[in-house]
């Protein structure tokens, strides 16, 4: 989800599964005036699902925006026939990653959920 659809799920109210683990962060002064001033647009949302929406949003976009590095080996071929190149940079290693990590807090849900 972009930052630009979050308004549009606020008004809706959706939300996904969420974390046993807690984090804990501090903002500077400007983002929590602004955090406060979303609070009190969306009164029934806390600030603590706002700060849960934004980060999602934003690794969303930081997993999207990671640049493309184009290596040697071509992996398939697109509907014209050109080769598409593997990406040895970033993103591969960032979703191997990711995908190690959740499945870390799955099984670490599913223990403590028992």
């Amino acid at each position: 989800m972009k930052v630009s659809e979050l308004m549009s799920q606020w008004e809706k109210g959706a939300r996904g599964q969420l974390t046993k683990h807690s984090y804990e962060v501090r903002l500077p002064l400007e983002d929590a005036a602004k955090l406060e001033a979303l609070c009190e647009l969306y009164p029934k949302k806390s600030a603590d699902a706002f700060i849960t929406d934004l980060l999602s949003a934003a690794l969303n976009e930081i997993e999207t925006g990671i640049p493309y590095e184009q290596g040697s080996k071509v992996v398939t071929r697109d509907e014209m026939g050109d080769p598409i190149y593997e990406d040895v940079g970033l993103t591969p290693r960032f979703l191997s990653l990711s995908q190690k990590h959740l499945q870390r807090l799955k099984d670490e849900q599913d223990e403590t959920g028992k």
